[in-house]
């Protein structure tokens, strides 16, 4: 006989609830007293059900109004592109000061008059700003927001 090839049976019988008190699992049946739970036919009930008062989510508080999780493109107009020249992407655009973040989401919007050639790539431009910027003689070029490059971990 080895240790590995034993026939083990289990030795206790399955409980029988609500059969007498010497049964051990007797009168309630392990339900406790009183109470929905313990009477027959109850079924899970739903998450934040407080026993039939208002759910807890009922109760608390909403925040009004609505939060994207989108960002907000970063607005360039096209009359502060007069003292650029050449070719003009997010890094251009925040080096002369229009924008903050060269790594966020901008769009050319039209306003006033754009006489500089210039050929712009950004995430976002109107119809009317992507006419007048052709109009000075310039292009457009829709791009992806550029990307932060991973610092370089030294070992």
């Amino acid at each position: 006989m080895k240790y590995n090839e034993l026939q083990v049976n289990k030795n206790t019988r399955p409980t029988r609830a609500g059969r007498g008190i010497s049964a051990g699992k007797g009168k309630t049946a392990g339900r406790g007293t009183k109470g929905q739970k313990s009477r027959s036919g109850h079924r899970k009930m739903p998450a934040g059900f407080m026993g039939g008062q208002r759910a807890i989510m009922q109760a608390i508080p909403k925040l009004k109004g609505f939060k994207s999780i989108h960002p907000k493109a970063t607005v360039v107009y096209t009359d502060r592109l007069n003292e650029l020249s050449g070719k003009v992407d997010n890094f251009v655009l925040a080096d002369k000061g229009l924008i903050e973040n060269p790594y966020a989401n901008v769009k050319i919007i039209s306003r006033g008059d754009l006489s500089a050639k210039i050929d712009i790539e950004t995430q976002f431009a109107s119809k009317t700003a992507v006419e007048a910027i052709k109009k000075a003689g310039g292009s457009y070029k829709k791009v992806a927001m550029p990307q932060r490059i991973a610092a370089e971990k030294n070992d």
